[in-house]
């Protein structure tokens, strides 16, 4: 039996955290918003999970609407922090266990 063993280059400049927060995606393609959730947020980017319906492709510009709380809000004085980026890559893999798409986002 022959092994293939896979080489893995990482690209990332800035460490990344895990963090589960409601976001929306606006995607001027599609004229409208998608709701999800983000699976983890680095200075530089940030990896979306999205409803698989979401016609997102590599090279999309973007705007991610990240929700404060009610308490954050008063303080920065805002209710959202907006971010825009491009989409670097979009993750197929968990289509079939629950219907979403993983959506790599770079900040621009």
């Amino acid at each position: 039996m022959t092994q293939t063993l896979e080489t893995v280059i990482e690209n990332r400049k800035c460490n990344r955290t895990e963090l589960t927060w409601p976001v929306s995606l606006w995607l001027p393609e599609a004229n409208r918003f998608f709701n999800g959730k983000t699976i983890n947020v680095a200075k530089g980017g940030v990896l979306l999970s999205l409803p698989m319906a979401a016609p997102v492709k590599p090279g999309h510009v973007v705007e991610i609407n990240f929700p404060r709380t009610v308490s954050l809000a008063r303080k920065k004085g805002q209710f959202a922090r907006i971010k825009s980026g491009r989409v670097i890559r979009v993750e197929r893999d968990s289509i079939t266990s629950d219907a979403t798409i993983g959506v790599a986002v770079q900040f621009a």
